[in-house]
């Protein structure tokens, strides 16, 4: 079999790249090692920066999310009793959307499966070999038997355990990583958000974020102990905590309800240096982790697919490779500013369990500055709606 670009991993990153290829042309093969439901199972945020709808648009697969979607023109910021408002619209005149990492996912399969684009399901012990020729090929089993494609690139959109990131040399590879010392439990409910946009709030508990998938299905956060396991926490424990930790404003309207998902995420900071070797190029959490604080995972996939399509299309309609050559460069200048955004979001809101009372005055301090400075909340709203292109 042959294809020009083989995209390992068919979450929204690679599906994404894979139907704005199909717009132009390009052939590509979609490798994944679960199945469609599976892939859609999967809960994930939805804030979308501007950027990434932009993309969406492009790949033809906007409408349902023109009808759905909310528009969030600011969000909140708690510190203790008190709360401001970040006014996005009106300190940079943009703002983000909302609409589910789920729905996204499912448009783009909608989209493939009506394009006749092919997609491989189930595919076990995927092998990349050649990335550093001018012939590389992917062989894989589906089904108990062996397959091979041969290809001109590959894109590895197969996320942090997948096989891409290791296919590169480790004497190749500079990886950086930082852990957070806790992690967040995450419940979803259906339940009217607490209010129009996001919480993100501090307090001497803890870090909590009140988050929303539509007017009826919400998702809040709390920050816990890596030694917590989701056994540890009822839904009546996570309430009552989570009331502790937000304002009295948002606690006493806070509508509670049995739990449809709940788990436990850590937090990670990790890059690996390059996102290209060879023919080979990484895309989304295959090369990059951000903390979740700043909702900043999927729009730096996005970012990643924006500069290799450009490459790509490049390639073929004139031959320039310039675009592929400057791919790891180009990606890797934004990655690192999305990075810095997520981990000062992080390090604002949350408690370090080695925090001295110097260290909690400066982050009190950091926070009012925030408050009460428009051109620091230009530059957070900056951030947060997504860097250009």
């Amino acid at each position: 079999m042959r294809s020009q670009v083989v995209i390992i991993g068919g979450g929204p990153s690679g599906l994404l790249l894979g139907q704005l290829l199909h717009r132009k042309g390009i052939e590509a093969v979609v490798l994944e090692r679960k199945t469609r439901d599976y892939v859609l199972a999967r809960i994930r945020a939805g804030i979308l920066e501007s950027g990434m709808v932009g993309l969406l648009r492009e790949a033809g697969v906007a409408d349902r999310l023109d009808r759905e979607c909310f528009r969030h023109d600011g969000t909140l910021i708690a510190d203790g009793a008190e709360m401001f408002h970040v006014d996005f619209k009106d300190l940079i005149g943009k703002s983000v959307i909302l609409y589910g990492q789920t729905e996204v996912t499912r448009d783009l399969y909608d989209a493939r499966e009506a394009a006749g684009a092919t997609t491989i399901f189930n595919v076990e012990d995927v092998v990349i070999e050649g990335a550093d020729t001018d012939a590389p090929h992917v062989t894989f089993t589906e089904h108990g038997q062996a397959r091979r494609i041969d290809c001109d690139y590959i894109a590895g959109c197969d996320g942090f355990h997948g096989v891409s990131r290791q296919t590169i040399p480790a004497c190749v590879r500079t990886e950086y990583e930082k852990v957070y010392p806790f992690g967040w439990l995450g419940i979803l409910s259906e339940t009217p958000p607490v209010n129009d946009e996001l919480i993100y709030a501090n307090s001497e508990r803890g870090f909590a974020l009140c988050s929303m998938r539509n007017a009826s299905l919400s998702r809040y956060y709390i920050q816990c102990s890596l030694s917590d396991s989701v056994e540890d926490w009822s839904d009546a424990a996570f309430w009552d905590e989570l009331k502790r930790r937000i304002p009295e404003e948002a606690a006493e309207i806070l509508v509670t309800g049995p739990s449809i998902e709940k788990s436990i995420a850590p937090l990670r900071s990790f890059v690996t240096e390059p996102m290209r070797w060879g023919r080979l190029f990484l895309c989304g959490d295959a090369a990059h982790i951000v903390p979740p604080t700043g909702a900043k995972g999927l729009n730096t996939a996005a970012s990643d697919i924006h500069y290799l399509y450009e490459g790509l299309v490049q390639v073929y309609e004139a031959g320039d490779r310039e675009g592929i050559d400057r791919y790891s460069e180009r990606a890797l200048s934004r990655v690192w500013k999305a990075e810095r955004f997520s981990w000062w979001m992080t390090t604002l809101l949350h408690r370090f369990p080695d925090m001295s009372a110097f260290d909690l005055r400066i982050q009190k301090a950091d926070i009012a500055f925030l408050r009460e400075n428009r051109d620091a909340q230009k530059v957070m709203a900056t951030n947060y709606v997504g860097l250009p292109y």
